[in-house]
């Protein structure tokens, strides 16, 4: 199973003592994403970005990253991913160029100030949301879909029953999408809860049409700030987490009318704004 990888363990059991065994532990590993564009006629590029990701759907976290950063607003702005060719036959894998589209260059300002605001450090919260609803204005949230909240108490179990390496492993995020019934329409893992988040995203852009009916997100745990972010910039009006969200989230959340949901399992959750979408 990709994802993981088999090691030795010496554990110990107080009913049974000492015992030699095999575990499956989540691969992390880092990935390069580069940006490739068109300029005076000859193609340019220059790294953007280095996450810690778990290896697979690769390609989903470069589109989920870009839009989710605000760096592209759709999937017909890449033309492509590639691979380079490495110096380390080691990290064959570790490094991605995407290729832009047109020959408008990528605003390099723009995109340090982006990660300047998402790096909660030492940043103000409201500096912070101003900065994230700029973004937002021309796609402001309806008050539809509405959502039974039955179907809300069962997603944290839908989600889990369907993580696969995390259940293997128990070292993963998970992130879901699903419709107004509760229907799974993707998943995906990673060893970080924002990679799982924009690899999801990321695939929802590149396997279109059908996601159109995705209006619920799902999170194996809490709601951050920049979680919110990532589904506010993928039009994704309700967001359910496991866990719970933080004051910045909330306001993030409320500032850009989306239905925020905590503290979702045993058949409970919190809504902490956007709760006449749930009824």
């Amino acid at each position: 199973m990709e994802g993981r990888k088999i090691i030795q363990v010496r554990r110990f059991a107080a009913e049974i003592g000492w015992q030699d065994l095999s575990d499956a532990v989540a691969v992390e590993a880092p990935l390069e994403i580069q940006l490739s564009w068109k300029e005076g006629g000859q193609r340019h590029h220059r790294a953007l970005a280095v996450t810690m990701r778990t290896p697979g759907n690769d390609e989903d976290l470069c589109y989920g990253f870009l839009l989710t950063e605000g760096i592209i607003q759709g999937a017909d702005q890449i033309v492509k991913c590639s691979r380079p060719k490495p110096r380390n036959p080691e990290a064959k894998d570790n490094v991605i160029i995407v290729h832009l589209d047109g020959d408008q260059p990528p605003d390099w300002t723009k995109l340090e100030r982006n990660f300047y605001v998402t790096s909660s450090c030492g940043v103000c919260g409201k500096s912070s949301i101003e900065a994230v609803m700029c973004h937002l204005q021309d796609f402001p949230f309806p008050m539809e879909p509405r959502v039974d909240y039955r179907v809300i108490t069962q997603l944290p179990d839908r989600l889990k029953t369907d993580q696969m390496l995390f259940q293997a492993t128990g070292g993963l995020h998970g992130c879901g999408l699903f419709d107004r019934e509760g229907n799974l329409l993707l998943l995906r893992e990673d060893v970080g809860r924002h990679n799982a988040v924009d690899k999801v995203i990321g695939a929802m852009m590149r396997q279109n049409p059908s996601f159109g009916k995705a209006c619920i997100g799902t999170v194996s745990g809490r709601a951050s700030f920049e979680l919110v972010q990532k589904f506010a910039m993928a039009e994704i009006p309700i967001l359910v987490a496991v866990g719970a969200p933080s004051s910045l989230a909330v306001s993030l959340a409320e500032e850009a009318g989306m239905t925020l949901i905590g503290f979702a399992a045993n058949n409970r959750f919190n809504i902490y704004c956007g709760q006449q979408r749930i009824y």
